[in-house]
């Protein structure tokens, strides 16, 4: 039997796909849209490793050869469904920039929107990368988390630095909460659990007096989370300490009449 190899990763081919430049005709029923949307299943199910051509082959009952006319690699299909899941992230571009509250109001909308994202599709930690997906849909996503920070005294270099700043505090604390899981089934206990085993044991283990500030600190945060660490804790801490030196530059710009955006 003939094996396929994927086609070398290719910028300008998948920017093709992902905007639909490129349709082909195929087999009845098979198309980009079902084919991603078996991946992203697939991902959803069993995680990243797991995806492969032949796997969603299988589920659409396809042989997997017929798949590489639509999508010719690896690379293509992944971007295909990052791109993908973000379609429905926001009711419209408008959305976060009507939120009652003004901009930090919307920001926060934004985090929890993210927040929700990572914790349907944990695959897609796995791929955040520096170089984006160029896609319909991550451009629109682009543009409706920018609108509420439009027109606030922030410079466009600013606007995009405060985006990524919240976006990468949301996937940080999102690969946390990713893990949680893990850990749990690796260990048959849920982190209360383990915590209430190791806590103690801590206690007894632990000098005080060699480690005055760590020992301290760290049955405080312990006994608040009946864990070692919060991701839901960490995510709304961060987020609002983000937002208060958003607004301190902001209040800083408009008592400062001489700079100009």
């Amino acid at each position: 039997m003939t094996s396929h190899k994927d086609a070398p990763a290719d910028p300008a081919r998948t920017l093709a796909l992902l905007w639909g430049l490129h349709p082909k005709p195929g087999r009845k029923g098979l198309s980009i849209e079902v084919i991603v949307a078996a991946g992203i299943d697939l991902a959803d199910s069993e995680g990243l490793d797991a995806v492969s051509m032949r796997r969603i082959a299988d589920r659409l009952g396809v042989g997997a050869m017929s798949l590489y006319t639509h999508v010719p690699g690896k690379t293509d299909l992944f971007d295909l469904m990052h791109d993908a899941a973000l379609a429905d992230l926001y009711r419209d571009p408008d959305e976060p920039a009507r939120t009652v509250g003004g901009w930090r109001a919307a920001m926060e909308l934004i985090a929890e929107r993210n927040w929700n994202l990572y914790r349907r599709h944990p695959w897609m930690l796995d791929l955040v990368g520096s170089r984006p997906v160029l896609g319909p849909n991550t451009t629109i996503k682009y543009e409706t988390e920018l609108r509420p920070l439009e027109g606030i005294g922030l410079t466009d270099v600013e606007m995009d630095s405060v985006l990524t700043l919240v976006i990468t505090h949301v996937i940080g604390t999102a690969r946390l909460s990713a893990g949680t899981p893990n850990t749990t089934g690796d260990s048959d206990l849920t982190d209360p659990q383990w915590w209430d085993i190791v806590g103690p044991i801590l206690q007894r283990l632990i000098d005080p007096n060699k480690f005055p500030v760590s020992s301290r600190v760290g049955a405080a945060a312990g006994s608040e989370h009946n864990a070692a660490i919060s991701p839901t804790h960490a995510l709304s801490f961060g987020l609002d300490r983000i937002l208060d030196g958003v607004a301190d530059l902001i209040t800083h710009r408009r008592t400062t009449p001489e700079h100009t955006p």
